[in-house]
């Protein structure tokens, strides 16, 4: 049976194709389509690389094993869905603003360069036996890595220029507040110093929540 991993894995390699198929279905009108497969596409590959770069990761992430519908459910909403923004890029026929690129650009690799950072951080720590994780990056918020991907999301919606391309982040928002009172659940019972850590951080989104 494949585990979570897996299931995602492929995922992005449903939303390369799906993008890459995108182009000659409706052509590149502008910066607009270009930079989008650009960063969408940057993203999908470094998520696999990482993989084989920092091995111990397999070991860390996503290890629920998972049957063939929630395998095939993972293709649906992380290969498809979250490529929602690719779709309204490639068919917004208007050029990107200054402010849209302005903005997506630091979004995307801030973001990106923020998540890498948590991952590697806590892969490293996590095989050097290290407790609860809290310092570095992760000491100003908990769940930093989170962070870092909805800033991703994020600037992929600003480049698809539509309204409706912000379902994504918001749905994975609402996906990441139900893990994080999961996860603190279970690292309040497992690490001491977590109370301590949790009155000094915030959950996301730094100064705010």
């Amino acid at each position: 049976m494949a585990t979570q991993l897996t299931a995602i894995n492929w995922a992005k390699v449903v939303t390369i194709a799906l993008i890459l198929l995108l182009i000659p279905l409706f052509g590149i009108h502008g910066q607009r389509q270009i930079l989008y497969a650009c960063m969408h596409i940057s993203y999908c590959i470094w998520w696999l690389l990482e993989q084989k770069i920092y091995p111990d990761r397999c070991k860390q992430i996503f290890t629920e094993k998972v049957d063939t519908s929630a395998f095939i459910g993972a293709l649906l909403i992380v290969g498809i869905f979250y490529s929602l923004p690719a779709i309204l890029a490639f068919t917004n026929p208007t050029e990107i603003s200054i402010a849209a690129t302005a903005t997506a650009i630091p979004l995307f690799y801030f973001g990106s360069l923020i998540n890498t950072a948590a991952d590697i951080q806590k892969t490293t720590e996590k095989a050097a036996g290290t407790g609860l994780v809290r310092t570095g990056i992760w000491s100003g918020v908990r769940h930093v890595n989170y962070t870092g991907d909805l800033m991703r999301y994020l600037s992929f919606s600003v480049v698809a220029g539509s309204l409706w391309a912000f379902l994504v982040p918001l749905s994975i928002f609402v996906l990441y507040v139900q893990r994080i009172r999961d996860k603190e659940s279970s690292m309040k019972n497992k690490y001491q110093d977590f109370s301590d850590y949790k009155s000094k951080s915030f959950r996301l989104i730094p100064g705010i929540w």
